[in-house]
């Protein structure tokens, strides 16, 4: 019987053992996603570190792993949420529609499970749109937003029209329609020397489905101009833009900033200052964090 035990507590070490290892082996992958039911459908999130709280908002064709870098720097000092938006990673579509206002529901429904009563946000480019949005609905829970690549204005006649021929087009060819969307957010200079984080944007960027793409597209379309948060608002905000970047024209984006106190900082490069120059925002994010 003693043989027995002794068996017994061998195999409960070894159980021990391997599960440290698992956990240990995902935390080096990246976030650890758990899952919340929203109107009967999954949302994906992650909640990691401690200290006031950062919501990392990702992008169009995104997700939450967009973050893996600045997550694991920020959670040194903060805790960090990050979210699949509707659609994107892990989440489930809502509708045929996610309208920017919808996404900003779906992430208050986050931070009320998670219960953080008042957070900075940053978000990248649709992301940011989230984040005004969120703003607008709920500005008690805002200690301070970073716009990354992103902007307070509504789209043009011509973007519109442009959202509608994208929509066209990923029906069309959905494949071709996602390689050629990445590549286009970098610079031209960097589209070689970053291949390979093009190449993996790309393999992320497959997964979001038909259904989310054109729900974004058709919430991105309708999108209400919320310029007045950058004049009015009581917290800090920072706007980062990129000279070269092909989606926000950096002379019809800079100048809505102009009599307010918002906080500027352009790259020389595209789209994804969180690749193109990750190190310099890096920097710059928290010293913006420290102010807020």
């Amino acid at each position: 019987m003693s043989r027995f035990f002794v068996f017994v507590g061998i195999l409960i070490r070894m159980n021990e053992v391997f599960l440290h290892h698992i956990r240990l082996r995902t935390a080096d992958i990246g976030q650890i996603m758990k899952n919340l039911l929203y109107k009967n459908i999954n949302i994906a999130y992650s909640d990691t570190g401690k200290g006031t709280a950062i919501v990392l908002l990702h992008g169009f064709l995104e997700n939450s792993t967009m973050w893996d870098f600045f997550v694991a720097e920020y959670a040194k000092k903060y805790r960090v949420i990050t979210i699949d938006l509707l659609g994107h990673g892990e989440t489930e579509c809502l509708g045929y529609v996610h309208t920017m206002e919808d996404m900003a529901d779906a992430v208050y429904a986050v931070l009320q499970e998670v219960r953080i009563r008042k957070a900075i946000f940053m978000g990248h480019s649709m992301g940011g749109y989230v984040a005004l949005a969120f703003a607008e609905l709920y500005p008690d829970m805002i200690k301070g937003i970073v716009l990354q690549n992103s902007t307070s204005r509504a789209d043009s006649d011509e973007r519109k029209a442009n959202r509608d021929r994208a929509i066209k087009a990923v029906k069309q060819n959905y494949t071709a329609f996602v390689r050629m969307s990445i590549a286009n957010l970098f610079s031209e200079e960097n589209r070689e020397r970053l291949a390979d984080e093009i190449e993996a944007l790309r393999e992320q960027a497959v997964k979001t489905p038909l259904q989310g793409i054109v729900a974004a597209l058709e919430g991105m379309k309708v999108r209400n101009d919320r310029e007045v948060i950058l004049h009015f608002s009581p917290y800090p905000i920072m706007l980062v833009l990129g000279k070269h970047d092909q989606s926000l024209i950096y002379e019809e984006h800079v100048d809505q900033i102009e009599g307010t106190e918002v906080k500027l900082v352009t790259y020389p490069y595209g789209h994804m200052s969180h690749i193109e120059n990750r190190d310099e925002l890096l920097k710059e994010t928290l010293a913006f964090f420290k102010g807020c």
